[in-house]
């Protein structure tokens, strides 16, 4: 038996607004985009609230609206915007490994939990100023494999990319998400400046 007639769509913005702008945030990096897709998630659910079946909370319910906006965005800027990474096909920069292929300069030592990290403020906010400094392809790539859990099959049709081209994307994504985490939050973390 559906349990739409216990939902109470006028406290859905004070009770979940802020957390599914968080939510979005982290994964659009834009601040408007992620307004009107939580915007947008709140209508759908109020059209088909019937449809709630109750088998799991409210939040998670709206969440999973949420993720279907937010995945049908992608899927609309990776069809409207040009391929604008260069030659996905050409090989990682050479600079970061020595001749045997080992890395040149290893990551630096991040230390603690990386799970902890993930709870603190701080460093997301940090994560999506790195995110936003990406290629729309590079973070919404990094985005869905790394935040979202998507598999490689899905992450390609959303972005209209081959396998390989993917890892090529993700593998530059994380370079350049480590280059700007070590120079932005993990220097300063360990009191050297950036």
């Amino acid at each position: 038996m559906a349990k739409s007639a216990n939902l109470d769509p006028s406290e859905w913005v004070d009770r979940y607004g802020d957390y599914l702008f968080r939510f979005a945030m982290l994964r659009l990096r834009e601040r408007s985009t992620a307004e009107d897709l939580v915007q947008e998630t709140f209508l759908a659910a109020l059209k088909d609230r019937g449809s709630f079946s109750g088998n799991s909370s409210e939040s998670t319910w709206l969440v999973g609206i949420l993720k279907h906006k937010i995945m049908d965005h992608f899927r609309h800027q990776a069809r409207e915007a040009p391929l604008e990474d260069g030659d996905l096909r050409e090989q990682p920069d050479p600079s970061s490994f020595d001749r045997s292929g080992h890395w040149a300069s290893g990551p630096t030592d991040w230390g603690g939990n990386p799970a902890d990290l993930y709870r603190e403020k701080k460093f997301l906010d940090q994560l999506t100023k790195c995110l936003a400094g990406l290629s729309p392809n590079h973070a919404n790539a990094f985005t869905l494999r790394e935040i979202e859990g998507a598999d490689t099959g899905e992450i390609c049709k959303v972005l209209n990319v081959t396998e390989t081209n993917l890892w090529v994307i993700l593998h530059r994504a994380r370079m350049q998400l480590r280059g700007c985490l070590e120079t932005h939050w993990f220097k300063k973390s360990a009191g050297k400046g950036s």
